[in-house]
C-alpha cells in the first residue's frame, strides 16, 4: 500500500510539471464549435459504471451534436487515473470521484470542475454504492471490519474514505480497517473467491455480487451524506482560459444530460447496455444514482473534513470554491 501511496503522489507531481511547461495544442480538440458550424471531437476519460449514463444518453439524444461536439469515451479504473490524462491533454475533459479532484488540487495539479456527475440517491442499504460482504461471512456490520480486508477501486479515495465513515459510524476502528485495490469489475469474483474480506462495489458490480449471495452491510455515500456528491466533470485550467467557449458548450450540454437522464431514468438504464455488458434481471434490478444538475457544497465540505481527518490531504486544505 505504501508504494502504491508514493506511486499516485509521483504521478500528480509530474502532471503539474508537465502542465506547466504547457503546449501549443493542449486540449484544443480540433476545430472550434463556434464561428463556422465547426465540429471538436471531445475525449472524455470515464470509468464504465452506471454513473456515467447521462453522458452517454447525452450522446444519443444529440445534447453535444447540437453543440457542436462529438464525444469520445476513453475508459480507466478511477479518477486518479484520468485526472494525469486530462491534465497532458489526452482528454479535454474527465469524470473523477470528487476526492480525487480535491486531492489534486491541493498537489497543485490545474483542474477544475465543470459539470455535476452523480450523487448519492440517500438510500441506506440500496444506494448505488455499498459494501458487500460473502454470503456465509461473520461480518455483520461495518463495525466487523476491523482487521479484514475491504477491496476499493483504487487507494486514497472516496471508498476508502466513506467506508472509514460507516465503520466510525458503526462504532468500530477505521483504522484497523485494511484496504486492497481491485477493479469494479473484478470485486463480486474476488468476495466471491474469499480474496477479500469485503468490497465497496458500484453498479453493475454490486447487483452481480447480490446474485452470488452477497450482502450489503453498509452504505458508505448515504450515511456520509444523503446528499452527496460523488463524482463530476472536470477539465484542466488551461483549456478553461485557451478554449472557454468549448468548456461552457460541453458543460451545457453535461447539464441537459444530466436533467434529461432525471427524468427519464429507464432511458439512462437502457443506454447502459451500449457501453457494458449489462442485460437481463441485472440491468433490470440494479440501481441508479441520483443526477442533480448542481454539486451539493455542504456534502462536499463533509467529506473534505473526513478525508482531512485521515490524512489525506496533509497539511493543505482544498479549495473547495475554486475547485467547484
Amino acid at each position: 500500500m505504501p508504494r502504491r501511496v508514493l506511486g499516485l503522489a509521483t504521478v500528480l507531481i509530474t502532471v503539474v510539471g508537465a502542465a506547466a511547461c504547457g503546449s501549443s495544442d493542449s486540449g484544443e480538440g480540433g476545430s472550434s464549435p463556434s464561428g463556422g458550424g465547426g465540429t471538436t471531437t471531445v475525449k472524455v476519460g470515464i470509468i464504465p459504471i452506471v454513473d456515467v449514463a447521462p453522458l452517454y444518453l447525452g450522446q444519443r439524444k444529440g445534447f453535444f451534436s447540437s453543440r457542436g461536439i462529438k464525444l469520445e469515451m476513453v475508459s480507466a479504473q478511477g479518477g486518479a487515473a484520468i485526472i494525469p490524462g486530462v491534465v497532458s491533454g489526452q482528454f479535454q475533459f474527465g469524470f473523477s470521484n470528487t476526492t480525487s479532484l480535491m486531492l489534486a488540487q491541493v498537489k497543485g495539479v490545474p483542474v477544475k470542475s465543470v459539470a455535476n456527475g452523480a450523487a448519492s440517491n440517500g438510500k441506506v442499504g440500496g444506494d448505488v454504492t455499498g459494501l458487500m460482504v460473502g454470503k456465509d461471512s461473520a461480518v455483520k456490520s461495518a463495525k466487523d471490519l476491523a482487521g479484514r480486508t475491504v477491496a476499493v477501486n483504487t487507494l486514497q479515495n472516496i471508498g476508502d474514505t466513506t467506508v472509514r465513515e460507516s465503520v466510525r459510524q458503526a462504532g468500530g476502528d477505521p483504522a484497523e480497517v485494511k484496504f486492497v485495490e481491485v477493479a469494479f469489475d473484478q470485486m463480486p469474483a474476488a468476495l466471491d473467491d474469499g480474496r477479500v474480506d469485503a468490497a465497496w462495489m458500484g453498479e453493475p458490480a454490486q447487483t452481480i455480487a447480490k446474485t452470488q449471495g452477497a450482502r450489503v452491510v453498509a452504505s458508505p455515500f448515504a450515511e456520509t451524506d444523503p446528499n452527496l456528491t460523488v463524482a463530476t466533470y472536470f477539465t484542466s485550467t488551461q483549456l478553461t482560459q485557451q478554449n472557454p467557449d468549448l468548456v461552457e458548450k460541453f458543460t451545457e450540454a453535461m447539464t441537459e444530460s444530466l436533467r434529461y437522464a432525471s427524468s427519464h431514468p429507464d432511458e439512462a438504464r437502457q443506454v447502459l447496455t451500449t457501453y457494458t455488458k449489462i442485460s437481463g434481471d441485472v440491468l433490470k434490478n440494479l440501481t441508479l444514482p441520483s443526477w442533480p444538475e448542481q454539486v451539493d457544497m455542504a456534502s462536499l465540505e463533509k467529506l473534505a473534513a473526513l478525508s482531512e481527518k485521515d490524512g489525506l490531504f496533509g497539511d493543505k486544505k482544498p479549495d473547495l470554491d475554486a475547485l467547484f
